[in-house]
């Protein structure tokens, strides 16, 4: 997808906000029709995929979490425009690994993830959302190596950041980008990592810059990557 005359855009930070929901879909097949380039936000229950994805887009309530964490089935897609013309669309795609839910809806949903990640011609990269004091579980881990088949760019937020010292920050970042070296001959290859935290609005310039590049759009520099920690964990 290539956004004609982006040179006239001014920066994806500054008017990302005008993002609007397009549709939902519980299965990949009742999808629209493939447009223009999709960037997939996944990430656990409870990782603060909904909490980022708000900041991202510089609104609110843009992407709810749910009360009970596992209970949003559904694939939500929202589609940016600019003068009218369809640029880009991120699709928020249920969270995954809650305890809670049955056996079989956990299948399902996999099943789906899946699908969706390793069938859908539109999809341009994904960002994988993980608490930073808990990262590349075994089901982030699924998710990279489902997405690694397309050989497509993977941006992982290392969310809630707020919740280490600054040292502590480093160290998980380091050890983050350590693993996808060592992982460089599987899903590694694509990927990328950053810090994030949405109550104190770090790493929303870094998370905007990647999906400029993957919408070929105009972006803006980064802002500082460490946060402050929270006086109350």
């Amino acid at each position: 997808m290539t956004a004609s005359a982006p040179g006239l855009m001014p920066p994806l930070k500054d008017w990302i906000q005008n993002i609007n929901f397009l549709t939902s879909a519980s299965k990949t097949i009742e999808l629209p029709a493939d447009g223009p380039g999709e960037i997939a936000i996944a990430g656990r229950s409870n990782a603060g995929k909904s909490s980022a994805m708000n900041l991202i887009c510089n609104r609110r309530r843009l992407a709810f979490s749910s009360k009970t964490p596992g209970r949003t089935q559904l694939i939500n897609v929202f589609t940016l425009r600019h003068h009218e013309q369809e640029v880009g669309r991120l699709v928020d795609l249920p969270g995954y690994g809650y305890a809670a839910v049955s056996q079989a809806i956990k299948a399902r949903w996999q099943r789906e993830l899946a699908t969706f990640l390793e069938t859908r011609a539109s999809l341009v990269g994904l960002i994988l959302v993980m608490d930073i004091r808990h990262p590349f579980g075994p089901l982030d881990r699924q998710m990279l190596q489902w997405f690694d088949l397309r050989n497509r760019p993977i941006h992982v937020l290392l969310t809630k950041a707020d919740k280490l010292t600054r040292n502590e920050q480093s160290i998980a970042l380091a050890k983050a980008r350590r693993l996808i070296a060592a992982e460089k001959a599987s899903w590694g290859r694509n990927c990328s990592v950053s810090l994030f935290s949405a109550s104190q609005r770090l790493g929303r310039d870094e998370a905007i810059e990647k999906i400029a590049q993957w919408w070929h759009l105009p972006s803006a520099a980064p802002e500082p990557n460490v946060a402050k920690k929270n006086p109350a964990r």
